[in-house]
């Protein structure tokens, strides 16, 4: 059940990622798109958008630097492991926080606005379970372990870290995490789900840029007509005197 859970299942789930956001980009250009909601309502948007955004950079950058950065690194630069436990916890609780409330507030508004919730598909509602629940086990993980260490404290850059770095480099080792707690198990399955479905949903505009406004030549207006209204029209670039 290990190797299913945690060497097949995940390698299904980014083969999924990768071919489905190809098939996307190919077939379905004009739905990539977030498919805003701002003009419906916009004051919960100026509050919820930002921090749930700002949040889950802090967020992924948290899982990229405790994941792929191995411990002997940290050590070899005098870090020792009740700093980086620290800096992580409190950092991981603040970017956690902005997030999930962020997700509340976007959740909130997509429920309670009707418009908003008259646009919200079945793949939008499937996106928001699992970005819920993942985020919901990241801040139990956080604080059950690092904080409130119920069942023990576990050092997660042992265990689950060295699994993801393995999984990486295509030799995994499904018994660091078979050896997990459940709470870490757990978020990281929803993690790779979410993954799985990502390409099917608005979560598609992460990697969109407007590289192309940089380049794009300037869009010039012209009256229909030498005079609007009753008012002559203001001398702009004429020649005077």
């Amino acid at each position: 059940m290990n190797n299913f859970l945690f060497v097949v299942f995940p390698y299904i789930c980014l083969t999924t990622f990768v071919v489905g956001h190809v098939w996307r980009y190919r077939y379905d250009k004009f739905g990539w798109t977030t498919r805003s909601s701002q003009l419906y309502e916009n004051r919960m948007l100026r509050i919820g958008s930002p921090m749930f955004h700002f949040g889950m950079l802090g967020v992924v950058g948290g899982h990229v630097i405790g994941l792929l950065v191995p411990q002997s690194w940290t050590d070899a630069i005098g870090i020792s492991h009740h700093a980086y436990h620290v800096v992580a916890i409190g950092g991981g609780l603040v970017a956690g926080l902005a997030a999930f409330i962020g997700m509340v507030i976007l959740i909130y508004r997509r429920r309670t606005v009707g418009p908003v919730f008259s646009a919200t598909t079945v793949m939008d509602k499937v996106m928001y379970a699992f970005l819920a629940a993942a985020i919901v086990l990241g801040m139990w993980n956080t604080i059950a372990g690092g904080i409130l260490t119920i069942g023990g404290e576990y050092n997660y850059r042992e265990g689950v870290s060295v699994w993801y770095r393995s999984f990486l480099a295509f030799q995994p080792d499904a018994a660091l995490m078979g050896e997990a707690p459940l709470g870490f198990q757990l978020h990281a399955l929803f993690a790779f789900a979410l993954f799985a479905i990502w390409p099917f949903t608005r979560l598609v505009h992460v990697f969109s840029a407007p590289v192309g406004y940089l380049t794009r030549p300037y869009i010039v207006y012209r009256s229909r007509d030498d005079q609007l209204g009753s008012h002559s029209p203001r001398r702009g670039w004429d020649k005077v005197g």
